[in-house]
């Protein structure tokens, strides 16, 4: 859709455009009801949204962190609701959820935008509050993982440290 269409929405304009851009596949589709969540879907290793049904744009964050963090050849084979990701070290929800907050900082987006109210089972403001105190819950995986660095002995090293991320796909 081009930017002047009258449904066009920046904020999910530049989510979409980030995600292209760090290699997450995103089209845009008409999903049916039964989405795992309203106007996402997970479809052979990327993501499916629809517009007219997308309530909160911070949910193809949050889907897209599922992604990221799985190593290539499961990343690749994931579709729906994600079943069968827990066992994989250093990607479960809590890791999605840091590669979707580091991405939000990196679009230059409000922490609402991620940590809306219709999101995390009505913890969204204490996640909201927990990142912006500079407490980072799953950034370990994430260094586990080699994407990001965290520390102040990395930030000596002259490493790139979380919320920055030194690469955006788990190899």
């Amino acid at each position: 859709m081009p930017p002047d269409a009258p449904d066009a929405d920046p904020l999910l304009d530049r989510i979409v455009a980030f995600l292209r851009e760090v290699g997450i596949a995103v089209e845009e589709a008409e999903l049916g009801d039964d989405a795992f969540l309203p106007g996402v879907r997970v479809h052979d290793g990327g993501l499916l949204f629809d517009r007219a049904r997308l309530r909160w744009p911070g949910d193809l964050l949050h889907e897209a962190g599922h992604l990221a963090v799985l190593p290539p050849a499961q990343r690749a084979a994931m579709s729906d609701d994600l079943a069968g990701h827990d066992d994989i070290p250093h990607a479960s929800e809590i890791e999605a959820t840091a590669w979707a907050y580091a991405a939000t900082v990196a679009i230059g987006l409000a922490p609402t935008v991620l940590f809306h109210e219709g999101g995390y089972h009505g913890k969204s403001a204490s996640l909201a509050m927990t990142y912006a105190m500079g407490v980072y819950p799953g950034v370990h995986g994430l260094v586990q993982a080699r994407m990001t660095a965290s520390g102040t002995e990395a930030a000596m090293r002259g490493e790139t440290t979380y919320p920055a991320m030194q690469r955006w796909l788990r190899e």
